[in-house]
C-alpha cells in the first residue's frame, strides 16, 4: 500500500465512522476503498469489520445521552445481535469465495435501496404507534440484521431502524443512540472471530480504526444537521463503483 492509498484509506475511515453514526452505511465507502488498493473481496470484508469496531463503539460513546433509560431494551436486544453476527461471521469463512463475490452485488443494490427510501422510514418511525417494545418480532428482526451485519455489513444500521421504526414508538435519536449500541456490537462479535478464523489485513484495520474513530465523534456531533441527501447520494455513487468493482474484478 503507498502513502497515498493509504490516507484514502483513513479518509474512507472517517467518512465511514461519520456516516455509520448517523446514517448506517458506512460499509459502502470503506469496502470499495479496499477493493481499490488491491485487497481480495473476503479480506476487505473482514478487514473492514474489524477496522469499524473503534468508530462503532466511537459512535455509541457520542450518543450516551440518548441511550439513558434504555437499559432493559439493550439487554433484550444484544444477544439477538450477538447471536446473528456469529452465524454471519461463520458463514463468511465457510461459503466459498465466489459466493461472497456473487452474493455481496446483490447485498449492495438492496443496502442503496434501503439508503434511498431511508427518508421514508423515517416518516414512518416518526408517525408509528405500538402497543408493547416490539416483542418477539423485534427480536428476530434485530437477530437477523445480525446475521447481515456479519457476514457484510452495509446497511446494517439502516436495516435495525427500519425494523424498529416498523415496531417501537419512540424518539428518532434514541433510536438512532440504540442502532448504534447493537451494530457496534455485531462488529465486535463479528470481528473478533475473524481474527481467529480468517485471513486479515492488519494494517488496513489499523487505518480504518483510527479514521472511524474520528468519523463517529463528528458523527455523534453533528447528528441529523448532516444534510441527508447528500450522503445518501454520496453512499449511492459509491455503492454502484462498488458493484462496478466486484464484477470486473
Amino acid at each position: 500500500m503507498t502513502v497515498w492509498e493509504a490516507v484514502a484509506v483513513v479518509i474512507a475511515g472517517v467518512f465511514a465512522g461519520g456516516i455509520n453514526t448517523v446514517v448506517g452505511s458506512g460499509t459502502l465507502v470503506t469496502f470499495p476503498v479496499l477493493l481499490a488498493v488491491g485487497y481480495p473481496p473476503v479480506v476487505a470484508n473482514v478487514s473492514n469489520s474489524l477496522g469499524l469496531v473503534p468508530g462503532s463503539l466511537s459512535g455509541a460513546w457520542g450518543y450516551r445521552e440518548e441511550l439513558k433509560g434504555q437499559k432493559s431494551r439493550i439487554a433484550k436486544l444484544l444477544p439477538a445481535s450477538i447471536l446473528g453476527a456469529v452465524i454471519g461471521a461463520i458463514l463468511l469463512v465457510t461459503l466459498p469465495a465466489k459466493a461472497f463475490t456473487t452474493i455481496v452485488p446483490v447485498l449492495i443494490v438492496i443496502a442503496l435501496v434501503l439508503v434511498v427510501i431511508q427518508p421514508w422510514l423515517n416518516r414512518k418511525l416518526a408517525h408509528k404507534r405500538s402497543h408493547d417494545d416490539g416483542g418477539v418480532l423485534l427480536w428476530l428482526g434485530v437477530f437477523a440484521a445480525g446475521i447481515y451485519g456479519g457476514y457484510f455489513g452495509a446497511a446494517q444500521g439502516v436495516l435495525v431502524m427500519g425494523i424498529m421504526g416498523v415496531l417501537v414508538s419512540e424518539h428518532l435519536q434514541r433510536m438512532n443512540a440504540l442502532k448504534n449500541v447493537l451494530t457496534a456490537f455485531v462488529n465486535l462479535v463479528a470481528g473478533v472471530m475473524f481474527i481467529f478464523i480468517a485471513d486479515v489485513a492488519w494494517l488496513a484495520v489499523l487505518l480504518l480504526a483510527v479514521g472511524s474513530v474520528v468519523g463517529g465523534q463528528i458523527g455523534a456531533k453533528i447528528g441529523r444537521k448532516l444534510p441527508p441527501a447528500v450522503l445518501r447520494g454520496v453512499i449511492v455513487v459509491v455503492g454502484v463503483a462498488a458493484i462496478v468493482q466486484l464484477l470486473t474484478k
